[in-house]
């Protein structure tokens, strides 16, 4: 249990700074482009409000990195199990980001095929 507590430590030492490092970008990237928009709309140009991409688009990117990385997850474990058999228990756990990626690429399919019988294709 002693090494469970010192990997815990380690890696919410490296954790908590570099997820504030990403909350912060996202924050700063968030409001150069209110700011953007607000000068542009002040000059008096047309301004488009719609995301950067649909909603399908970033359910169709999070099925592709969830199933990308579980797969790559399931390809490291497989190869440290030649040496530590157990290692295929922890392998099992990718099945969680792989079956959540599924999920996003059906969300996907899903909202095209709802947007093409609206008669508003993709």
């Amino acid at each position: 249990m002693d090494d469970f507590t010192g990997l815990v430590a380690v890696s919410m030492f490296f954790a908590i700074p570099l997820g504030a490092i990403v909350m912060y970008t996202f924050y700063r990237v968030r409001k150069l482009r209110t700011e953007e928009r607000l000068a542009a709309l002040a000059r008096g140009i047309s301004v488009a409000m719609e995301p950067d991409l649909s909603e399908a688009a970033h359910s169709r990117r999070w099925g592709i990195l969830l199933a990308a990385t579980s797969v790559g997850f399931v390809a490291a474990m497989s190869v440290i199990a030649r040496t530590e058999p157990d290692a295929w228990k922890v392998a099992a756990l990718a099945f969680v980001p792989f079956a959540a990626g599924l999920g996003f690429l059906t969300d996907s399919a899903l909202i095209r095929r709802d947007l093409k019988s609206a008669g508003q294709g993709q």
